[in-house]
């Protein structure tokens, strides 16, 4: 099989290459340059797929005596992923970008450029496993990534790999180790690829502008403080809010609702975040199709926890998922992952995303 292996730099997607070459597979590696500006793109270790990372991609496929490029995605990052993430900040919205790069990059535009070449796959260092078609988890549920992946169709995963989903971490290091990767003890990137400054509120306030407007109480609509635009703020917030009182009970404030249009960011008791009911937009099933009816499920909300079962509810123009126990902190623009509730909720069934939370 022709699999075209997506090198970032690291260490998961060098040995997920290195499995697909000890497959049998006639693998091919490529690096994805997706800045115009790829030396502004790492520090220490935030960020990603700059110069220094395609050089350590290159030096894995030297190593793994495999051909190696470097394709520009540059246009197509910005505006599906780096726009994208701008946009849904400036509409009171809490995107994932992960998820987003996976959907509108890596098993898009990069896929679907790989069977124009006449591979057959495309092989990443994701944290999932594939079984019979079917999208799992990790092994290592620490590092487990298939909540961002659930977004992707059955005809994706179809021609996906992810050969390290099986491992543990520490055990992926080491073989890179033994294999003479010098990435085995490269750090892990951290945050948002694309903001290596880990400052996202002074990243969408540069490109957003000045937007002010009100902090408010959730309960009495008391003006709190001012604020520079909503694009900073996300539902479950506690820091940051620029409310200098405490609350008359002395506990901590949140941000439990935003409203881009005034401008209005509500704040209020962490009790005010409780979520019963999810709808969501938009969505994506694994098998290609919904199941039947009403059915059981678990679902995701964040990249690492938010778990609850439930049940989910498909309609013509939508979902809605009823929890069986309140979540908090669940924001429109992010994703709910669904997972099969057989099996401690291992196989996903498919996402959607966010708009409303009850």
């Amino acid at each position: 099989m022709r699999v075209l292996a997506a090198m970032s730099g690291g260490v998961d997607s060098a040995v997920a290459a290195a499995r697909a070459v000890d497959a049998g597979h006639d693998v091919v590696g490529v690096h994805l340059a997706l800045s115009e500006t790829p030396a502004a793109l790492r520090a220490g270790s935030r960020g990603c797929c700059s110069r220094e990372d395609a050089a350590d991609a290159r030096r894995a496929a030297d190593v793994l005596d495999i051909p190696f490029y470097v394709w520009d995605f540059a246009a197509r990052f910005t505006a599906d992923v780096v726009d994208d993430f701008v946009a849904a900040y400036a509409a009171g919205q809490t995107p994932n970008p992960c998820l987003r790069c996976n959907e509108k990059i890596k098993f898009s535009a990069l896929l679907d450029k790989a069977l124009a070449l006449g591979f057959d796959a495309v092989c990443t260092g994701h944290y999932a496993r594939l079984t019979a078609g079917e999208l799992r988890r990790a092994v290592d549920a620490g590092k487990d990534q298939s909540y961002v992946l659930a977004v992707l169709t059955s005809h994706q995963l179809a021609h996906a790999m992810f050969p390290i989903g099986d491992t543990e971490k520490t055990a992926v290091r080491a073989e890179a180790a033994e294999r003479g990767l010098r990435v085995a003890d490269k750090p892990d990137s951290h945050d948002i690829c694309f903001i290596p400054s880990g400052d996202t509120r002074a990243f969408l306030g540069a490109r957003v502008g000045a937007r002010p407007g009100s902090v408010v109480d959730h309960t009495t609509g008391e003006e709190l403080a001012r604020h520079d635009g909503v694009h900073g703020f996300t539902v479950g917030q506690r820091k940051g809010l620029g409310v200098h009182a405490p609350a008359v009970d002395g506990r901590p404030r949140y941000v439990i609702g935003i409203e881009p249009a005034s401008g209005t960011v509500r704040v209020g008791p962490a009790t005010a975040l409780d979520v019963r009911t999810i709808d969501a937009a938009r969505p994506v099933w694994s098998a290609g199709q919904a199941p039947a009816g009403r059915f059981p499920c678990v679902v995701q909300v964040r990249a690492h926890g938010g778990l609850a079962e439930a049940v989910a509810v498909p309609s013509a123009d939508g979902l809605r998922v009823e929890l069986d126990e309140p979540l908090r902190g669940v924001a429109p623009g992010q994703a709910v992952a669904l997972y099969r509730p057989d099996a401690g909720g291992d196989v996903v069934l498919g996402s959607a995303t966010i708009t409303r939370a009850h």
